[in-house]
């Protein structure tokens, strides 16, 4: 089935095309010829966040650290804790 609609096809045709993308496809909507627009399937909601999960794994530096280093490397010792 075609997958690439002008404008007008799609306002005439949008019932169609959005049983086509529901069935598993996509469609691309061009305008004069370059495409614009994809139409793809929404999927599930995603899952929420659980809050601190990465609680523990790191280690938020106080008041009373050092201030962060002007240069790469120093930066990345201070932030592994070497």
């Amino acid at each position: 089935m075609q997958t690439q609609f002008n404008i007008h096809e799609a306002k005439t045709h949008l019932s169609q095309i959005i049983e086509q993308v529901e069935a598993g496809g996509e469609a691309v909507i061009a305008r004069a010829g370059k495409p614009v627009v994809r139409l793809v399937l929404i999927e599930d909601k995603p899952q929420p966040r659980k809050l601190g999960r990465l609680s523990g794994q790191f280690r938020i530096p106080g008041s009373d650290s050092p201030p962060i280093p002007e240069t790469p490397e120093p930066f990345l010792d201070a932030i592994e804790g070497r």
